[in-house]
């Protein structure tokens, strides 16, 4: 079982991959909706959101923070080396991501159905709340907290994410429609959130600050091949 999906074109990997490692359950296999849509649903999400969370990946352990605007806008940092900027119409599957590399000053812009033609297959619900679709034969089991298993910072439920005789723990706040922590089968905890709030957003929380950034279009540069 993988906590991230391997993405790369034409170098671009770096930027992307920061896609893919928001404490996503990858589980590499085909979808059955219904069931992780019922209990993991972002029906009565806090109209505001901001977080941060520490998760691992790749061995590493890194820091991601989050302002979710409803269902229109995310922005995310990882840390302080990749700012993420996604946006959509509300409810509209097809979003535009805007992609800083803070360290090579490159800011990358690339669509939803250019991400999927690269096989990158990151979602709003991934970006937003942190848990990627999982692909194929699965079962969603409520479970009491595993044993040894720190405390989350609010109140959330515990469910078991079963694919291949693996079970993710996952304690999911149905007020903030976020995983608070999410445990591995080995007792690894791999994703903790470590702040919260509703407040309001200071005005400019969602503009981009791309200055003296080498501007990459990538929709262009995919559309071509």
């Amino acid at each position: 079982m993988n906590y991230a999906i391997p993405c790369s074109h034409r170098g671009l990997g770096l930027r992307f991959a920061t896609l893919c490692v928001a404490a996503a359950v990858s589980l590499n296999v085909p979808a059955k909706e219904s069931t992780f849509n019922q209990v993991f649903t972002e029906k009565g999400e806090p109209s505001t959101l901001h977080f941060q969370a520490v998760f691992t990946s790749n061995g590493g352990e890194h820091h991601l923070e989050v302002w979710r605007d409803g269902d229109r806008r995310v922005k995310r940092r990882t840390d302080d080396l990749i700012e993420t900027y996604a946006s959509r119409k509300p409810g509209d599957p097809e979003f535009h991501l805007s992609i800083l590399d803070m360290k090579r000053r490159i800011h990358t812009q690339i669509d939803r159905t250019n991400l999927y033609r690269i096989g990158n297959f990151t979602d709003w619900f991934d970006l937003a709340h942190g848990l990627k679709h999982p692909m194929g034969v699965y079962r969603v089991v409520k479970i009491q907290a595993p044993d040894g298993t720190p405390s989350a910072i609010k109140s959330c439920q515990w469910y078991d994410l079963i694919q291949d005789k693996h079970a993710t723990h996952i304690c999911w706040s149905a007020q903030s429609r976020i995983p608070l922590l999410i445990q591995a089968q080995d007792g690894v905890v791999v994703w903790r959130v470590t702040s919260l709030d509703w407040k309001p957003f200071p005005a400019k929380t969602f503009e981009i600050h791309d200055e003296g950034f080498i501007r990459n279009d990538a929709n262009q540069d995919i559309e071509r091949d």
